[in-house]
C-alpha cells in the first residue's frame, strides 16, 4: 500500500492533506494541531487515513511543523 498526502490548507485551528493511492488525491484528511485529532471528509477513516495520520504527526512532533507532502508505503 502506498498512500500519499499533500497539505492544502494550514489554519490556525485546522490542517487539511488531500490524500489517496499512488497520487490520486480524491480524499481529504483534517488534522486539529490543538488536540492532533484527525477525520476525513467522507467519514471513512480507514487503514490508509490511518497511516497517512501516523505519518503525518510523527514528522510534526519531530520538526513541530505539518509536512507539505508525506508518503506512507507498505
Amino acid at each position: 500500500m502506498m498512500v500519499v498526502a499533500r497539505r492544502i490548507e494550514a489554519a490556525t485551528n485546522e490542517v487539511r492533506y488531500e490524500f489517496g493511492f499512488e497520487d490520486r488525491f480524491d480524499r481529504i484528511l483534517t488534522i486539529d494541531p490543538s488536540t492532533l485529532e484527525a477525520s476525513v471528509e467522507d467519514g471513512d477513516f480507514n487503514s490508509a487515513a490511518s497511516a497517512i495520520t501516523a505519518k503525518i504527526v510523527d514528522s510534526w512532533r519531530s520538526t513541530g511543523e505539518f509536512p507539505a507532502r508525506m508518503l506512507f508505503a507498505s
